[in-house]
């Protein structure tokens, strides 16, 4: 019992760390894009490469192996329906937080030469923060989608 218990909270504690580092990343980058300033966009997005590479990878990992170790703890086969759901929806949120981790990167990267050449961010820039934004969304609704089937277990 004290196993599942465990599981349990590091599973729930790990969605948190998903959707809160998700969330917190979306806001902080958009903020920095907002002020067109390339040093303090440079900044923020070297932060937020870090975060990710340390809050939302780690959890990325663990998410899947105490999920399967608590369905397994408890009884639930991973073909049932609400399961395979959410596992489609975290397949499907990891398609597009993939690219974005190295547009980050990317955006980080033009944002420093612009910073350093004190040169107007690229086209470049635009087009990859554009794509960026707009993979947003798939993952951050898949990842409520997840939540809200951990939550309610529902019959499908």
């Amino acid at each position: 019992m004290l196993v599942e218990e465990l599981l349990r909270l590091v599973h729930v504690i790990g969605a948190t760390v998903l959707f809160g580092t998700g969330a917190g990343i979306a806001f902080f980058m958009v903020m920095a894009h907002r002020t067109g300033d390339p040093k303090l966009i440079a900044h923020v997005a070297g932060t937020v490469v870090i975060a990710d590479a340390i809050f939302t990878a780690t959890a990325v990992v663990l998410q899947p192996v105490t999920g399967y170790l608590l369905a397994r703890s408890i009884g639930w086969s991973l073909e049932e329906g609400w399961i395979a759901l959410s596992l489609m929806l975290y397949v499907l949120a990891g398609v597009f937080w993939l690219p974005v981790v190295w547009i980050q990167m990317r955006l980080r990267d033009l944002a420093r030469t612009a910073s350093e050449t004190d040169m107007p961010l690229p086209a470049a820039y635009h087009s990859l923060y554009r794509i960026w934004f707009a993979c947003g969304f798939p993952a951050f609704f898949a990842v409520i989608g997840i939540l809200w089937l951990m939550l309610n277990k529902p019959s499908v």
